[in-house]
């Protein structure tokens, strides 16, 4: 397989490669091409000169454009899940609708519009709030969903005008770059470009006098670093990081109906997901009957590579994610109970079987960070205002779900929890119209919606005396 780098219209070489490896058996898929500094300064003017005329482009006609895309990669998607499957390690079927995701956000931004806002309309002024587009922005990808996380950057920012750099994660460049690929017979040049990167671009693009805008999808210790390297510039930017999800079940809650919800929402992506359940807390009266029927399910995944018939649950995409969940494993075994899985498999591949441990200690790594893996520790309250108290003593306020057979009462559980999004019976539940973003240090900015738009744009007000000077 060959991936090109997307330089000013033109697929090219980049100045070095480096090795892909598939996560089923850390071997080499493929090599990418790597860009350097020099190629990343191309890759900003081009991007500079593209911009005038995008800029004054319709947005109807930079709607057509994103439908366009959006139907190449609809008659693509199966190469592309495949692809996905392959250097990101999820399940084809998960893969398959992370193509389709995809496919819906172009479309959903494709509709998109800013209009003018009259805020003030008097016989004697009118004042008008517009907005305009910021210029060359830079979408830093992480490795966990590589396409989709890729399309609702570039989707907006493209939408209300800009152009857009795209630096996919090192681990995970070939959708990305194989995405562009379709781009480049469909956008002019300059408007969307691709860098592969083995690991020093991000830096470059955050400092650079030539980007006016950061949009960082990661861990939140790079999103810091993120912060600092823009405020040399002054530039905008908008940031989703780290989540430690809390799910609050209530005594009310059907346990066999809602375990499999919960399940889901800690182990889809080998529980790779911001958003996804990272600590359960439980009525100490139901916790057992709980844990019972977590454990049952995790039994029942079928771990193994994500292009086999029938697996539900694929490897850790890296060698250092792997590396870092045997560490915590480690150290929850000696704390906790461990009901099933709990070690890391033995290679080929970077494997951890869905794993379930019950009454670890609130302060250990487990509870309060963010594993993001497969690994999911369930945890006994007695009150609901302890619990909320256990849920809101984090660093973190990204999502977090509550569970129970009163809605109502759910609802008010939900309004207590400090975090950005709060589903109620529900997980992964995430329109494209509805705009999120995380509270605390889980994240600056709004994405999705006319606000995740917004963030893309500059604000003027335009105000009018109505009268002859």
């Amino acid at each position: 397989m060959s991936f090109h780098l997307l330089i000013d219209g033109r697929l090219c070489d980049g100045t070095s490669t480096f090795d892909v490896l598939d996560p089923a058996t850390g071997t080499v898929l493929a090599s990418s091409w790597c860009a350097d500094d020099a190629l990343a300064e191309r890759a900003i003017a081009a991007a500079h000169r593209g911009f005038p005329s995008w800029r004054g482009t319709s947005p109807q006609d930079r709607g057509s454009a994103l439908d366009a895309l959006a139907g190449a990669l609809e008659r693509e998607a199966e190469a592309f899940a495949r692809l996905l499957t392959q250097e990101q390690g999820k399940p084809l079927a998960e893969a398959r609708g992370e193509v389709g995701a995809s496919v819906a956000a172009l479309r959903y931004h494709a509709g998109l519009r800013l209009e003018d806002q009259v805020l003030v309309e008097t016989p004697e002024e009118r004042i008008v709030e517009q907005r305009y587009p910021l210029g060359v922005v830079a979408a830093i990808v992480p490795w966990n969903f590589p396409l989709l996380l890729l399309v609702l950057k570039l989707a907006p920012a493209l939408a209300a005008g800009n152009c857009v750099i795209a630096k996919p994660a090192p681990t995970t460049p070939l959708t990305a770059l194989k995405f562009g690929e379709l781009a480049a017979d469909l956008l002019p040049p300059g408007v969307f470009q691709t860098l592969g990167d083995a690991g020093s671009l991000g830096s470059f693009l955050t400092a650079h006098p030539g980007i006016a805008h950061v949009s960082f999808t990661g861990s939140t210790a790079t999103g810091r670093k993120v912060m600092a390297s823009a405020a040399g510039t002054l530039k905008r930017f908008t940031l989703e990081l780290g989540g430690n999800d809390a799910a609050i079940v209530l005594d009310d809650a059907d346990i066999a109906a809602i375990a499999p919800r919960l399940f889901e929402g800690a182990m889809s992506n080998a529980g790779q997901v911001c958003l996804g359940i990272k600590r359960i807390y439980a009525p100490r009266s139901r916790i057992d009957a709980l844990c019972d029927a977590l454990a049952d399910l995790a039994r029942q995944a079928v771990v193994g590579s994500g292009l086999d018939e029938g697996v539900t649950l694929g490897p850790v995409q890296n060698a250092a994610q792997h590396a870092r969940l045997a560490d915590l494993l480690e150290e929850s075994r000696h704390l906790g109970r461990v009901l099933t899985g709990g070690t890391p498999l033995p290679g080929p591949g970077w494997f951890v079987p869905p794993t379930v441990i019950r009454d670890l200690p609130e302060e250990v790594r487990l509870v309060r960070g963010e594993q993001f893996g497969p690994v999911i520790p369930v945890l006994a309250y007695d009150s609901v205002e302890e619990a909320l108290a256990r849920a809101n003593a984090s660093e973190y306020g990204l999502g977090a779900s509550v569970w129970s057979g009163d809605v109502e009462r759910a609802l008010s559980v939900a309004s207590g929890i400090e975090s950005g999004l709060v589903w109620v019976n529900r997980v992964f539940s995430l329109p494209f119209e509805v705009p999120i973003g995380g509270a605390k240090q889980s994240g600056i900015g709004r994405h999705q919606g006319l606000a995740g738009m917004e963030e893309f744009t500059q604000t003027r007000i335009v105000n009018a005396a109505l009268h002859s000077v």
